[in-house]
């Protein structure tokens, strides 16, 4: 992984931006949506952009970069259509300990801006590390043609929610199953169908009826992992395997496939590999039933 993907909080920073024609307008409109104070350095600003950097509350300066521009700015973008101009200001920007993004020359920059499908407040950000844009362009679309544009209402409805749903259950193990249960409930379907109010209330009751100790109740799901290949794994056992707590697994099973499980889950190794021993059955056995006793949702590839 070349980047590290993030959601940086930009609301009420300083951002500059060098450039002030179509490719530094892609970059304002987008600093703007996210709450970003935008400040704009170039000769020439189009219109649009300065319409932007006065709503934002930002500052227009209607000349070359001078290094006194950096003073007290979050982040830097550099979309000039010079590269060394470009170079130079991600220089000074570097440092003073500033990231920078140097627009179709990611080599001169820190980070890079993702592709986004927004259905805030969810956000899906698809990245080729710079390797191709056109490549994660499509699958943008692709993936903006697939989801619907109420998930972000969806994701606000069940925000309001948290708070009643942790003074009903104060286990997170419980939190977390109700919110998988309630995500394959007919709760969704009234969001996506615009019926919000319905939803609440179907929301509210099934809080209201939850039972933490059935949430809290271990399970055991034994999947088999295939010839390897991820691609191969049917829609039910990656279903279980992101749903798993602990995952236990062997030298037979990928790092592909390991590596489908949920980030927070504990992965155990129980088979042989150079210097270790693979555990007798009975003993995995037993660490399954051990897991499910405390209430974990256990995947034995």
């Amino acid at each position: 992984m070349e980047f590290l993907p993030i959601s940086w909080r930009l609301q009420g920073k300083v951002a500059l931006l060098a450039g002030g024609g179509e490719v530094a307008l892609r970059k304002g409109r987008l600093l703007h949506r996210s709450g970003a104070v935008v400040n704009v350095v170039a000769p020439q600003v189009c219109d649009e952009l300065r319409a932007i950097v006065a709503q934002s509350g930002g500052a227009c300066m209607d000349r070359v970069f001078a290094s006194t521009d950096l003073d007290g700015v979050a982040l830097v973008i550099c979309a000039t259509d010079d590269r060394s101009t470009n170079a130079d200001i991600a220089r000074q920007a570097q440092q003073r300990g500033l990231p920078v993004n140097v627009v179709d020359d990611p080599s001169l920059g820190d980070f890079i801006f993702p592709a986004i499908v927004d259905r805030s407040p969810v956000l899906i950000s698809i990245s080729s590390s710079g390797a191709s844009p056109v490549l994660a362009r499509k699958l943008r679309a692709q993936l903006e043609s697939s989801l619907p544009a109420r998930w972000g209402r969806l994701a606000d409805l069940m925000a309001r929610f948290r708070q009643p749903l942790k003074e009903k259950l104060d286990n997170i193990g419980a939190r977390r199953l109700f919110w998988e249960q309630t995500l394959d409930s007919p709760v969704v379907e009234k969001v996506l169908a615009g019926k919000d109010s319905e939803a609440e209330a179907m929301l509210a009751a099934a809080i209201e009826s939850a039972d933490a100790a059935c949430l809290s109740r271990g399970e055991v799901y034994l999947v088999g992992a295939g010839p390897g290949d991820p691609d191969l794994l049917t829609f039910r056992a990656l279903r279980l395997l992101q749903k798993a707590d602990v995952v236990l697994y062997d030298r037979l099973v990928g790092k592909g496939i390991v590596d489908l499980a949920r980030r927070d889950a504990e992965l155990v190794y129980v088979g042989k590999a150079r210097d270790k021993h693979a555990l007798p059955q009975n003993n995995i056995n037993e660490l399954l039933v051990h897991y499910a006793k405390q209430g974990k949702k256990v995947c034995r590839l």
